[in-house]
């Protein structure tokens, strides 16, 4: 296919879903992205999309040409990435990713870091979904558990993530202060929203307590840190940034059972550029200082 701009339409059309929708992404006219879909249509002799009302669906032709176009897009981002990573000083975008509850430790130091060096622009990625080195899509991640074991990635210790189990006054001034570990079970909790998580905190306090006790659930870490500072229930913070929560009490002796791994993870083709390595120098040496 000699028509790239063509396919990379279908493309964007299949992700949206809408033409209005591709066209924005493009930043190209709506008629732009009907005029390719038509001509790609008429040049493979084939439907690639159903119309209808709510907008565009591939058909199983489209699907075949999309997987294509999906890995073709997939290594222009990869390539992108690395040539934006190589030969370059302490400047342009810093992407960091990792856990929402991970931001009280980074923020602080992603922060610090562009003070020193003005002409960086901070790029902070946190959600479920897993942001991929190898696609350019984060120059440092920080992930949690097992060591990460992806090819072409260099993973080095950063730091162990102890939580801490706390509490509001305001929750306490209503409910009182656990007497110990058994008296959980008569307080009321705030928890992920996935009873598949396996976050070792979450797991033990799944253990302790019953079900019902659980009267606030969410998807998002900064979420459930204001619902705990709000009085819903108790909860766990990250121990480390406990000093930054002066509202909150903690209700019962850490255990070591909650804690996790963190690791630092770069991609080979970006680890040893000036900017990656400027930015875990200081990484490492602010994470010195962090109060446990």
């Amino acid at each position: 296919m000699d028509n790239w701009d063509e396919i990379r339409t279908a493309f964007q059309v299949a992700r949206q879903g809408t033409v209005s929708g591709a066209a924005e992404q493009l930043g190209v006219h709506h008629a732009t992205v009907i005029r390719h879909i038509d001509a790609l249509e008429q040049r493979l002799g084939v439907k690639l999309f159903q119309r209808h009302a709510r907008g565009y669906t591939a058909t199983e032709a489209g699907q075949d040409l999309l997987q294509v176009a999906q890995a073709t897009d997939d290594q222009f981002t990869q390539l992108a990435g690395r040539i934006k990573g190589q030969g370059e000083g302490v400047s342009g975008d810093l992407v960091v990713t990792s856990l929402g509850m991970a931001s009280r430790i980074l923020t602080p130091i992603l922060v610090g870091f562009q003070i020193e060096h003005p002409e960086v622009r901070v790029r902070y990625r946190t959600g479920e979904r897993v942001f991929r080195l190898e696609y350019g899509e984060a120059h440092v991640a920080i992930r949690a558990g097992k060591m990460p074991d992806e090819p072409d990635n260099v993973v080095q210790p950063f730091m162990h993530q102890q939580m801490a189990l706390v509490a509001s006054e305001a929750y306490i001034a209503r409910h009182g202060m656990p007497k110990d570990e058994a008296d959980l079970k008569n307080h009321y909790f705030v928890t992920q929203d996935d009873d598949n998580s396996r976050a070792p905190f979450t797991r033990w306090l799944r253990e302790v307590v019953s079900d019902d006790r659980f009267t606030y659930r969410a998807t998002d870490d900064r979420n459930l840190q204001d619902a705990v500072i709000a009085g819903a229930g108790i909860g766990f913070v990250v121990s480390q940034a406990l000093h930054t929560y002066p509202e909150l009490v903690e209700v019962v002796e850490r255990r070591d059972v909650w804690s996790a791994p963190l690791w630092i993870v770069t991609h080979v083709d970006l680890h040893r550029t000036t900017k990656v390595q400027t930015f875990l120098r200081f990484l490492k040496d602010r994470i010195k200082t962090l109060e446990c």
